[in-house]
């Protein structure tokens, strides 16, 4: 058996001092549904807009979410529903590191175990897949997972310069079924 994707980019010494739901949560084998509630926030600049619609990212809302997560031995499909809008992602592991395609981006995160957390950090971002985008442009991508108050809660906040805030979403996931 494999071992699971963020334990294979975090290391299992790291993977295994996290809190229980995240371990659960990314130890998924097939397929398991999560639920939960978030909000989201997007930018008002004018480009704010285009750069969503290009990572298919939802609009800003307060919202009932789920996401499904389907591993398989490619990595990992996240499908995620804020409401009615819909955001999925393929993530892979590669050389140590965490792949994420979103819509027309593509992402190389380095994760990192802190104090019962997972924090990402954008390193590299691509366009279309093939065309680099400046790295300081994502230098103020903040992630952020953990288990708080018995859920898993997650943070993504994500600036960029020139357009401030392009988009902030957070909130609180269960496995389906755990709702009390």
């Amino acid at each position: 058996m494999t071992a699971p994707l963020f334990a294979q980019v975090l290391g299992a010494p790291a993977f295994e001092q996290l809190p229980p739901l995240l371990r659960a949560l990314h130890s998924v084998q097939g397929t398991q549904d999560w639920s939960g509630q978030g909000e989201v926030l997007r930018g008002t600049h004018w480009l704010v807009a285009p750069c969503a619609w290009l990572a298919r990212l939802p609009p800003t809302s307060t919202v009932p979410v789920s996401v499904q997560f389907v591993t398989d031995a490619a990595g990992e499909r996240w499908s995620r529903r804020f409401g009615t809008a819909r955001m999925a992602s393929r993530l892979w592991q590669r050389h140590g590191r965490l792949h994420e395609q979103l819509g027309a981006v593509r992402f190389r995160f380095g994760l990192r175990a802190e104090a019962g957390q997972i924090l990402w950090r954008a390193e590299r971002v691509w366009a279309f897949g093939l065309l680099p985008l400046p790295a300081r442009w994502f230098a103020q991508v903040h992630c952020r997972e953990r288990e708080q108050a018995g859920r898993y809660e997650f943070l993504v906040d994500v600036s960029m310069p020139l357009i401030g805030r392009l988009i902030r979403y957070e909130g609180w996931l269960l496995p389906e079924g755990e709702h009390g």
